[in-house]
């Protein structure tokens, strides 16, 4: 048995509550983060058809084995192994467990490379508010690596002599990043034409916040891509010009360096560009 007698007569929910103030003010992790991890421990419960701190490792295995999807099985499993590492921190289980993740093929990002991106921009019209916008909408995205939802979030006070401050990043975290020059001088062209008193940045021509539909919609239209290619951009730009791979995790706000790496690929690929390149024998 995983947890000891006397955890097991400790209500249930006196440890999920716990366990909850851990993962949302401890761990930092989102609202919806928070909800999923409860509900997949409520799922595992109702698997087993047994109270959660009478579940045992082989109960574990047996819910997990439902699951074909590797990703998905991945994201069970991240709920459940915070839930036991908690409890044994707490001295509420007998035993350390943390079962292993399943294995997933690596999926390599796609991005486009700076040329690409300033070849699309330069067909849209800037002589209107509008086209203003857009223009300086896909710089930011691609000057900030912000996710769409950060971008849109982003008020005239987060930007501050060339510095952008995230407040409203994955995970509740703060960060601040740089902004290229090229980015600002859009961005101030842009703000300069629109008469829309808004603290926000990003409009619609009434006036209203610009949705992510509309953001996806505009990105699309010049790049041929989802607005998160250009997160993708903006890393893959700085691993190809050298950039330490720490560096590029603190500016797109990665927790884990891990979920970075997936960028080395690319590091290679150009090392392995310029080698057929310039050396003699390639």
């Amino acid at each position: 048995m995983i947890f000891p007698s006397w955890a097991i007569d400790k209500k249930v929910s006196d440890i999920l509550v716990a366990f909850e103030e851990y993962i949302a003010v401890t761990r930092a992790l989102d609202s919806l983060t928070v909800s999923s991890y409860l509900n997949d421990l409520k799922q595992l419960e109702d698997f087993s058809q047994k109270p959660l701190l009478k579940i045992e490792t082989a109960d574990v295995l047996s819910f997990l084995s439902t699951f074909e999807n590797k990703r998905t099985l991945n994201r069970k499993l991240s709920s459940v192994n915070t839930f036991f590492h908690f409890c044994h921190v707490q001295k509420f289980t007998h035993e350390k467990i943390r079962i292993p993740m399943a294995k997933l093929p690596r999926n390599l990002p796609k991005y486009l490379s700076a040329e690409e991106i300033m070849e699309g921009v330069s067909l849209i019209d800037k002589s209107t508010v509008m086209g203003l916008r857009d223009y300086a909408l896909i710089l930011f995205l691609y000057a900030s690596g912000c996710r769409i939802s950060e971008a849109l979030a982003v008020q005239r006070s987060d930007i501050l002599e060339g510095w952008l401050k995230i407040r409203f990043a994955k995970g509740e975290k703060e960060r601040v990043v740089p902004l290229a020059p090229l980015s600002i001088e859009a961005l101030e062209a842009y703000l300069a034409a629109q008469d829309m008193s808004s603290s926000a940045i990003w409009l619609n021509y009434r006036g209203e916040q610009l949705s992510r539909i509309s953001a996806y919609k505009i990105v699309k239209k010049y790049l041929g891509v989802s607005p998160h290619v250009l997160r993708h951009s903006f890393a893959s730009s700085l691993i190809i010009g050298g950039a330490d791979l720490r560096v590029v995790q603190e500016l797109l706000g990665h927790s884990s360096l891990e979920t970075t790496q997936i960028y080395t690929h690319i590091q290679k690929q150009n090392l392995a560009d310029t080698m057929r390149s310039f050396h003699p024998l390639a």
